[in-house]
């Protein structure tokens, strides 16, 4: 795939960008590992000054870097500013939390002595050169919420983002520098996906960090346990959303609709299987096709927009291929299902809704990424529970329900690294943020996030 900015919207490549030599990319890995010597030993307060910098910085750029996420993946104006001020938040959220995070653990005074020490304790040291391989949907925190608890731990990075969004992965590195990190703190590798590898191998990059596709996912965890290096994975997910006739249906309606169309469609959190109780299910469907159908397509630099264009030609390609599919398997479109009239040029899709998704259609086990919900009538709470974990991912998940009962049962028996009430899956840094399965392993965001990439270290003195 080149690297090149084009405009989904339109089709047109705005720009192209030559990758990165052999030469280039071993400059950037000495210049990191250089830069890690030096910059490890540097004071919480010093890395949040700089970060506090960066984050007024972001904030400064707003509006300039929104138009150029939505020039080069779609998303609509209002939401990639939204994404710009949620990415300063976390800044400032690690910046004044990383002292307490990552302060020193000791253990009970008793439990030392049985240890046979004077005193023992856990400290948290930075790993060194972490890789970020980064995917295009969310172009901006996708990457701050890698970055922003990296730096702050003491570690460096380096990001191989995905090739369709270069002007973005540029500016990132501008914005670290401008805020005064020191040059190898944050390096952006303009490079083909062939080429990642080879950095995962070299014995320079101690983690590696990945949010994408499966497939992605398992190339990287390859390489990377190939050379014992520590990695986390954020995957696909095909998160449900049970309704129950406890439920406030008018709000599950309304967050269902958000939940399901966020990004156009392209998040691995947004809710995509629709489970809902037979008791509420007719009224709960109308509604919420009449919402979907309802909603305005078009040009993503329009602020009344609110659902833009697929990013990519391929990825609607591959969702016309799963609606097709779950159609010719018996499945009914009751809004939507192809192209919309009026935006010949540019990757959009209307936003549908599916009826009567069984097991034998790709759908049901696949990740749709865009536009496209699935409904399910479930008699009970076990039939939704076992619908819900009827995917091979397990990224999160919402419940709609009254009953505290049945919110117990969820949390206990939904397979997912989240469970969220009443509302729709959201990520926030204060949250650890992952999932089980094929979903991936280990957690962004919170204090976890910021350990992953640590090493937890045991410091023993002896009596």
């Amino acid at each position: 795939m080149p690297i090149a900015t084009v405009d989904p919207a339109t089709g047109e490549t705005l720009e192209t960008f030559e990758p990165l030599d052999g030469a280039a990319v071993e400059a950037r890995l000495a210049r990191a590992e250089a830069t890690f010597a030096q910059y490890r030993t540097t004071s919480f307060a010093e890395r949040a000054a700089l970060l506090h910098r960066a984050a007024d910085l972001l904030d400064q750029d707003q509006d300039a870097i929104a138009r150029t996420m939505t020039t080069e993946m779609g998303k609509p104006i209002a939401a990639a500013r939204a994404e710009a001020a949620k990415c300063a938040k976390a800044m400032r959220w690690y910046a004044d939390r990383a002292p307490g995070l990552l302060a020193d653990e000791h253990p009970d005074p008793a439990d030392v002595a049985d240890a046979g020490a004077s005193a023992a304790y856990v400290r948290y040291r930075p790993l060194g050169v972490v890789l970020a391989v980064m995917p295009w949907n969310f172009p901006l925190w996708q990457v701050v919420r890698f970055a922003a608890p990296a730096l702050m731990a003491g570690n460096v990075g380096l990001l191989k983002h995905a090739s369709n969004v270069p002007r973005t992965a540029l500016y990132l590195e501008e914005l670290f520098a401008r805020a005064g990190f020191p040059a190898g703190c944050f390096q952006t590798l303009l490079i083909a996906s062939g080429a990642v590898e080879a950095v995962v191998r070299d014995p320079r990059v101690a983690a590696v960090t990945l949010t994408g596709s499966e497939g992605a996912g398992r190339a990287v965890a390859a390489a990377a346990g190939d050379e014992v290096k520590k990695t986390v994975l954020e995957l696909g997910g095909s998160d449900p959303f049970l309704v129950m006739p406890s439920a406030d249906l008018a709000q599950a309606v309304r967050w269902a609709v958000t939940a399901r169309v966020q990004n156009n469609g392209q998040s691995c959190i947004a809710a995509k299987r629709f489970i809902v109780h037979t008791r509420v299910y007719d009224e709960f469907a109308a509604a919420f096709t009449d919402r979907m159908r309802a909603l305005k397509v078009g040009d993503p630099k329009e602020e009344a927009t609110e659902v833009g264009p697929l990013a990519t030609d391929q990825g609607r390609a591959d969702l016309e291929e799963l609606v097709q599919d779950a159609v010719d398997r018996g499945a009914v479109v009751e809004c939507g299902g192809g192209r919309p009239e009026g935006l010949d040029h540019g990757w959009y899709y209307r936003p549908t809704v599916l009826s009567g998704v069984t097991p034998q259609m790709r759908i049901h086990h696949e990740e749709a990424f865009g536009p496209v919900a699935t409904l399910y009538r479930a008699g009970s709470l076990d039939e939704a529970i076992a619908v819900a974990n009827d995917t091979p991912f397990g990224l999160s998940s919402n419940v709609w329900t009254g009953d505290p009962d049945e919110r117990e049962r969820c949390v206990r028996d939904i397979q997912a690294g989240g469970v969220f009430f009443n509302g729709m899956t959201a990520s926030h840094p204060a949250l650890p943020f992952g999932g089980v399965r094929r979903s991936g392993y280990g957690r962004e965001l919170s204090a976890h996030g910021i350990r992953e990439f640590c090493n937890i270290t045991t410091v023993w003195l002896a009596r």
